[in-house]
Order: structure tokens, then sequence, then C-alpha cells
């Protein structure tokens, strides 16, 4: 056997070797194999493919669980929420917001504009908020009336230092601006918070979010229309909360608000009655409380009959009842986040999750069709101003 110890190989040009020199302590061992004979791989070959697998199917396995998991815990909308923030979606809408707050409040301007309805009159002179001093023979039942729960309405406008409207929202006085801030997936990226925290009386419904989407929704809350199950429960949505109303639904509704302003809370056999848990607790002083009129309700139900083809007993969205609310405390009415769009099945419903449209589907108590004429017509008059642009 011939080994390659001292041997090089010289280009005879420039002298140069082609082959480097061995040494001897270099050498590498033969290797005979045999005909025939197959060559075992050495153990150090063998650990280091199954390490590099290992390596590998952790890798793989990492990933698998990576794609499954992170859409569930991290939904793609919240994950693109940075990104979604770059600039507001329809600059011509945010512009015509800035016009409208930029001139000065025109005094009766709902009032005014509400004359070219045909439901104008069912729209007037609604009380806002009941009241201890004007008792009511109800002749309806909740949540159009109050019927049968004359004790628990007792009990409840005892625990209120001021039932009725504040002095801060009475007609006397200057001219003020409303906003209904609606919860539709419209109101996503429309960049309207700083626009919205400017109006004097913000009114916002149930537990629609407001800390962290303060760029679209804005920060303050003059009013938030609730029943106890959609009641907020983070005490963070009441830090910049003037005042919150109690829709009432059912007598229970009463005893629910009674408990919360006196701090004794409910039996566990009256929390079973509730259809999803409420809140124990709201951190506001017992003069921030109120209970929205009954009449709101039922004049809002009334004025939709005109727009439904299903007779009977209209009950409204508190969006709707919020905007007639509006018109009785208000000079000038806007609204925002109104207007679904049954067309589009994919887009958001809401602008905080990540519900989509077709969801609406399933519910059967309201007729979002007639409230969205209702608004169309409110709109077209004049007499309130939809700063979103989906009605």
């Amino acid at each position: 056997m011939v080994t390659l110890n001292h041997l090089s190989v010289e280009d005879p040009s420039d002298g140069s070797p082609l082959l480097p020199e061995a040494t001897e302590t270099s050498t590498p061992t033969p290797v005979i194999q045999r005909p025939g004979e197959v060559r075992k791989p050495d153990s150090r070959e063998f650990f280091l493919s199954r390490t590099k697998n290992l390596a590998l199917s952790l890798v793989l396995l990492t990933g698998c669980y990576s794609a499954i998991l992170i859409p569930a815990y991290l939904p793609l909308d919240k994950l693109t929420a940075v990104n979604d923030y770059q600039q507001p979606k329809d600059l011509v809408l945010l512009n015509r917001s800035a016009s409208l707050l930029s001139g000065p409040c025109q005094p009766r301007w709902c009032l005014e504009h509400l004359r070219s309805l045909s439901c104008s009159a069912g729209l007037l002179d609604i009380p806002v908020f009941v009241q201890q001093e004007r008792p009511v023979p109800w002749d309806l039942s909740p949540p159009l009336g109050l019927q049968g729960s004359e004790e628990h309405l007792a009990l409840a406008l005892a625990s209120l230092p001021q039932p009725g409207l504040p002095p801060s929202l009475g007609k006397e006085g200057s001219c003020r601006r409303c906003v209904v801030v609606g919860s539709g997936g419209v109101l996503h990226r429309s960049h309207l918070g700083p626009h919205i925290d400017q109006y004097d009386i913000i009114i916002r419904l149930n537990n629609a979010p407001v800390p962290g989407f303060e760029r679209d929704a804005g920060s303050r809350t003059t009013i938030r229309l609730f029943y106890p199950e959609g009641a907020p429960h983070s005490p963070h949505e009441y830090s910049e909360t003037t005042m919150v109303a109690l829709v009432v639904f059912k007598s229970l509704d009463l005893d629910w608000l009674t408990s919360v302003i006196t701090k004794q809370p409910l039996s566990f056999w009256s929390k079973m009655w509730f259809w999803r848990e409420v809140v124990d607790d709201i951190p506001l002083r017992p003069e921030n409380f109120r209970i929205l009129h009954p009449e709101i309700i039922h004049k809002t139900g009334q004025v939709l009959q005109t727009y439904t083809v299903n007779q009977g007993k209209m009950v409204p969205t508190l969006g709707a009842s919020a905007v007639v609310m509006a018109l009785q405390l208000c000079d000038q009415v806007s609204l925002a986040g109104f207007g679904y769009d049954m067309q589009h099945p994919e887009a958001r419903l809401h602008y905080y999750e990540s519900i989509r449209m077709d969801a609406m589907k399933a519910q059967v108590v309201h007729d979002i069709s007639a409230e969205k004429l209702f608004l169309r017509d409110l709109v077209a008059a004049g007499a309130v101003t939809d700063l979103t642009g989906a009605l």
C-alpha cells in the first residue's frame, strides 16, 4: 500500500504545489472494506444524527403549536391593531366632523329640523329619568312601563339622592351638543376619539369599553345606559363617567340597582334570575345613578312601528332609545358607531371585538331594519348628524 507522506506535486509554471504536503500525524488510517461487506455506521455519526433529528422535531412541533395557539389567544385583529392605527380609514368623514365642531352650537337645532318628519310629535317632550315627586300610574310592564314593579321602584328611588334630571342637564342655560356613541364596527379606525371628547354630553351604551379605544371612541362618558347584565365589570370603565342610568327590563333590575347603591348584596337566589353574571359594585356615588324613564323606550317603540312590517309591541335597542333621549337633552345631536351593514357579513360588528356582522342574524328581539330607516330619516331631515357615515 502506498501512502502520501512527504509527497507533493508542483506546478511546472510557478513551482507552487498542487497538493499540500501531508504530515504523518494527520494521515488518516485507511479502512479496507472487503467485497460484499456492509459498513457499520460510526457511533458518533449515529448520535449526531439523532441529535439533529430531535432538534428538528422540536422546531417543527413548536411551529405547529404556535400556528394553532397564537390565533386562539391573540386574534389577528389584535395582532394588527398597531398597523390599523397608522391612519384613519376615512379622512372625508373626519374632516366633516372637525368642521362641525369648529362652528358655534346652534340652539334648538334638533327641534327645528324634526318638524319635517311625520313622527316628530312622538319624539318631543318625553321625560328622561324617573322622578320621585312625579308618580305615574303605570299601565305597561317593563321595559315599556313599570306596572307591577311599584314597590321595587319605591325602594330604588329612596336610595337615590337626586332621582330626576340634574341641573347641569336641564334645558335652561347654554346651548349643548350631544353625541351618542354606538358600538358598531364602523367606529374602528375612525380616529374620532378627540372629536367625541369635545361634546358637552357623551352617551354610551351597556359595556362598550373606553380604556384602550380612546383614539376611536373617546375617553369621557356623561351618561352610560345599561341594564344589569350589560353593566361593565371593570372599575376602570367608570373612571371618567359622570352618570349611569338603569334601563329596567324586569322588577329584579330595580332590586339590583338598590343593591349596588346601598352596598347590600343581592341574595344568591335573586342572582339566579339574571341571564348572565352581574356586577356587584359600581365605583360611583349614589347621586350619580339614575333610572331611565320607560316612556323613552315606549315612545321610541311607537315611532319604530311606523317603519316595520311586523306590528306589535316594539322593543327598541338601547341605541335607538339613546338617540331619542339625546333629542330631549341637547340642541344638536351627533351619532358615531351606528349602522349595521348586513350586506357584508364578514364586516366587524363591534369596534372592540372580532365578532362579525353575520352574528346579528341570530337575534330576533329587535327590528334592526326599522331602526336603520328611522335613523336615516333623522339624518336626512338634519335633526341628527351621522359622524361615521354608515346610515
